[in-house]
């Protein structure tokens, strides 16, 4: 039986970024998606899908911008000189961060901005990519309907990570106090869990399907893949 999805509040979303508390969150998640093998996952997504060498790269949700540096590290070597815009409510991007984009030839560009602001504005730039990695759970159908309908004209490639709803991935996400996580990101993970995706259920609030590829399947055990991929390229 289906796992019913629920939309929780999640506690990083509402702590100050410089509380310790957040610190600790951050640093657990960079944990977990080490963990749940996430940075391998998006990376060859990203080679097999990818249009060439992508020249801009937009990441919505981007957080500290640390998940973002791991895909770097792993295909600077193959597309050297991309420029990664790096979007997020918050701007907490540390100088550190930054420096290890540059050291792989990477340019960085922090957005300070509501994802549906910053998508709907005609004068925002485009992006040959656009990722997002345990982003989307955080919305309602109508809502990602809405963020995929100004996503979809601004790229060539869409490409989401997000939690596998299943009530394994809820037990498991119960259980990442074993691996060091504090009660911030364990309640966040199983909060995730329950907000995740399964089939087809993100494929189905794309726009204009009949002139996209789309690709939507588990990843793993706990993942949740999602590929947007569009057929005709007029850019």
């Amino acid at each position: 039986m289906t796992l019913a999805r629920r939309i929780e509040d999640e506690w990083l979303d509402a702590l100050p970024a410089d509380d310790p508390r957040a610190v600790r969150a951050r640093r657990d998640l960079r944990r977990v998606n080490a963990w749940a093998l996430l940075p391998g996952i998006v990376a060859r997504a990203l080679v097999k899908h990818a249009p060439e060498r992508p020249r801009r790269l937009l990441d919505l949700g981007t957080g500290d911008g640390s998940f973002m540096l791991e895909i770097a590290r792993r295909l600077a070597s193959r597309w050297p000189g991309v420029t990664a815009t790096l979007l997020d409510r918050q701007d907490i991007v540390s100088p550190q961060i930054r420096a290890a984009f540059a050291a792989l030839s990477w340019n960085v560009e922090t957005v300070t901005a509501d994802v549906f602001d910053f998508l709907g504005d005609a004068q925002s730039p485009t992006a040959d990519v656009i990722t997002s990695n345990l982003f989307l759970h955080h919305f309602s159908e109508d809502r990602l309907a809405g963020l995929f309908a100004r996503a979809a004209p601004k790229c060539i490639l869409f490409l989401a990570c997000e939690p596998r709803r299943a009530k394994f991935t809820v037990r498991a996400s119960r259980m990442l106090w074993a691996i060091g996580c504090a009660d911030v990101i364990v309640h966040d993970a199983v909060a995730s869990a329950r907000a995740g995706f399964n089939d087809r259920e993100l494929s189905a609030l794309w726009p204009g399907r009949s002139d996209w590829d789309l690709d939507e399947h588990p990843s793993g055990l706990f993942t949740h893949s999602f590929v947007a991929r569009r057929t005709l390229v007029n850019r």
